[in-house]
């Protein structure tokens, strides 16, 4: 095909697709119809607003903002700390993509009560578990990708993207009841209210945690880990 055909098929394939509506959205931008539907970023692509540490009224110098990603440093020498939501949230639909090194261990813990009494996010919030797929517990099927960390086994298999590839997550809560999706498949599914999920922690290791799970309102939480994790496009729908 001659430069001049080339050149022409590009701009008709440009005008269907401009025709259709079609596009790919930017990163941390929210679309037309995302606005529409009340969607809201939690992460605007440049800066840490609407975040700070677990614990702590700062940043820290541990997670940073580069060419519109959200990484957590793996240096040791640094303020190390999971990263907590200024506001907090009870019904909601919440995205995100990720990518972790192949031996990264990360997480996003939901409905966290931060109190200084609390060391520590996971000791109230469970957690969606994102990790490397050569991590030594990437064949225990409660500590997977997309499981409910230390509970839930994948409820259909779901598999992270090739490592280097930006994976994506969603977390949806309405009236107590969660689900877990990891690229597109349904993973968990989990009421947090009833006698069946406190009989659940209760066999669990986290019996020896009074607040966790005991709560269907709190901060998200990502984790942070020492490995090094990468998010962006994180956006959240109040329902």
């Amino acid at each position: 095909m001659s430069i001049i055909k080339k050149l022409l098929a590009g701009c008709v394939l440009s005008v269907l697709i401009s025709a259709c509506g079609v596009s790919t959205p930017a990163d941390n931008q929210l679309t037309d119809k995302e606005k529409a539907d009340n969607w809201k970023l939690l992460f605007d692509g440049t800066t840490t607003n609407g975040w700070h540490l677990y614990n702590v009224n700062t940043i820290g110098n541990i997670w940073l903002v580069k060419d519109g990603v959200l990484f957590c440093n793996p240096n040791l020498d640094l303020d190390h700390g999971d990263l907590a939501t200024d506001d907090t949230y009870s019904n909601y639909d919440f995205v995100f993509d990720w990518k972790i090194p192949e031996d990264g261990n990360s997480g996003v813990f939901i409905n966290v009560l931060e109190r200084k009494d609390i060391a520590t996010a996971w000791a109230s919030g469970p957690e969606y578990q994102l990790l490397g797929n050569k991590h030594p517990d990437a064949s225990v099927p409660i500590k997977i990708s997309g499981c409910l960390f230390n509970l839930n086994p994948q409820l259909h298999p779901a598999r992270n993207k090739p490592n280097g590839e930006w994976n994506h997550s969603e977390i949806i809560q309405k009236d107590g009841k969660i689900k877990f999706f990891l690229n597109g498949v349904l993973t968990v599914e989990q009421d947090l209210i009833g006698a069946g999920w406190a009989n659940k922690v209760k066999e669990s290791k986290f019996k020896n945690y009074p607040e966790f799970g005991r709560y269907t309102s709190g901060r998200i939480v990502l984790q942070d880990w020492t490995k090094g994790v990468s998010f962006k496009n994180l956006k959240i729908r109040e329902l």
